[in-house]
């Protein structure tokens, strides 16, 4: 991770760690720099960048000033408008831009923001990238064999234009639907959009598909996105489901690259859930390339031990979407994801995609013909109790002596029937301390010792 760009991009609380100044110098950057390269391949045409955002208020802010700084660098913006991070890399890659960038800050709350970029093919912008464009908004960087403390602004005939391109997000739901390969007439499907970016894209390809669809949470006003819903308050859609008899319900988070399921019982489904319901699918017909599904280090015991019943191979990465991609790639896997709901199907999309996710388990559903609970029962998920820690230096918490002596203490103590994972968040000032065990309770009392250490070292920020 860089200074400024985590493992989701760019994210802060708007306006205080991540302004319209750092949207701006960072459209400066972009539309100068693939520019350059396009002028570098004799191409006169120039850089071609799509913008997408979430219904923040925020979101306005920082998509106008990347678009003054994109055209003001000689580059051409074209806007999705409110549309989800998977359509985004979708238009970049399909209708052939140098770039694509996503306004969010996924799961967060309102007053958080993020800058997410994704490069020409579709995918988490290169590292190499990143750190030029960390490098400008430090003051200097030395590209094409040159240093740079001021970029040149384009003039004349050269500035940039912006270009209206909702056609762009409207044919990525054409897309989705083309996906549908059974129809959902007879389906009661409830739909918890997170008041985010998936409103109107999901219930859209619903309908399309034949399902009763019902939608809730779907009245964003800029400050209520994630608030009391979506894929991290699962509780109103769990209500909704029984109290409305509905057969299947999916929740997404704020740029919908998350899915969440819950079962006509009321049960939530996780992600371990979903990557074993269509991990034994794939395997059944096939498909499952490499025989492997890839996972990260946060999947739950339960789900090694069902794969290792049904031989499936899998590996274990980093956590983060972008980790899991790239094993995928690099080792030819179709099928991988995260407990928290980024389930990514290569075949069809280069980042997780949380409509996608559900339209997967509605095929599974309607080709086996069973409900979702059916399909998950063979599944049996170990307790696991996660507790985050706000904290003034993630490194610092987490390379702490003392930090590290209690963790290889549980470590010995569980032994071979449980485990613990202490890891700095990607994208929050927080340390993650996780255990499973056989029984909740020796999660909570080995997690709250971590904790306890980390509090009593003075890591932890008051709260």
């Amino acid at each position: 991770m860089g200074k400024y760009f985590g493992t989701d991009g760019f994210r802060g609380e708007a306006g205080r760690n991540l302004t319209a100044d750092h949207a701006f110098r960072i459209g400066r950057f972009l539309g100068w720099y693939y520019s350059q390269l396009r002028r570098m391949k004799g191409e006169e045409e120039p850089a071609r960048i799509v913008i997408g955002k979430d219904t923040r208020r925020s979101s306005y802010m920082l998509e106008y000033s990347l678009v003054g700084g994109i055209t003001a660098s000689g580059a051409d913006a074209y806007l999705l408008h409110v549309t989800t991070t998977p359509s985004v890399s979708w238009v970049t890659r399909i209708d052939g831009f140098d770039c694509g960038v996503m306004i969010s800050a996924s799961h967060n709350p309102y007053y958080d923001n993020g800058i997410k970029l994704l490069n020409g093919a579709g995918e988490k912008m290169e590292e190499s990238v990143i750190g030029l464009i960390e490098d400008y908004l430090d003051g200097a960087v030395e590209v094409f064999g040159q240093t740079f403390t001021q970029l040149p602004y384009a003039r004349k005939m050269a500035v940039g234009r912006t270009v209206d391109y909702v056609a762009g997000r409207n044919r990525y739901v054409g897309y989705l639907i083309s996906l549908g390969l059974y129809s959902f007439r007879g389906m009661k499907v409830a739909l918890d959009c997170a008041n985010g970016a998936s409103w109107t894209i999901a219930k859209a390809v619903f309908d399309a598909l034949g399902a009763e669809t019902h939608a809730i949470n779907v009245s964003p006003n800029g400050f209520n996105i994630n608030e009391g819903a979506g894929s991290t308050h699962m509780e109103g859609l769990c209500r909704y489901v029984v109290e409305n008899g509905c057969d299947v319900g999916f929740a997404y988070d704020g740029d919908a690259d998350r899915c969440l399921c819950v079962d006509e019982k009321g049960n939530v489904i996780t992600g371990d859930h979903i990557l074993y319901i269509y991990g034994r699918y794939m395997k059944e017909r096939g498909k499952l390339l490499q025989n492997t599904v890839v996972t990260t280090v946060m999947a739950n015991f339960g789900l090694y031990k069902a794969f290792d019943e049904l031989g499936i191979d899998y590996a274990k990465t980093a956590v983060g979407d972008k980790y899991v991609y790239e094993y995928m790639v690099k080792n030819g896997c179709r099928l991988g994801g995260e407990q928290s709901g980024h389930i990514i199907f290569s075949k069809y999309a280069r980042t997780g995609d949380g409509i996608l996710t559900s339209l997967k388990i509605m095929q599974v559903m309607m080709d086996r013909k069973m409900k979702l609970s059916e399909l998950a029962a063979p599944l049996t998920i170990y307790p696991q109790v996660l507790v985050n820690v706000r904290v003034h230096s993630k490194p610092a918490a987490q390379n702490d002596a003392d930090v590290q002596d209690k963790v290889h203490e549980i470590e010995t103590r569980l032994g071979d029937t449980g485990r613990i994972l202490v890891r700095e968040s990607g994208t929050e000032p927080v340390i993650r301390v996780m255990v499973e065990a056989e029984t909740e309770e020796a999660c909570r009392e080995n997690v709250n010792e971590v904790v306890s250490v980390i509090r009593a070292k003075g890591h932890a920020e008051e709260a």
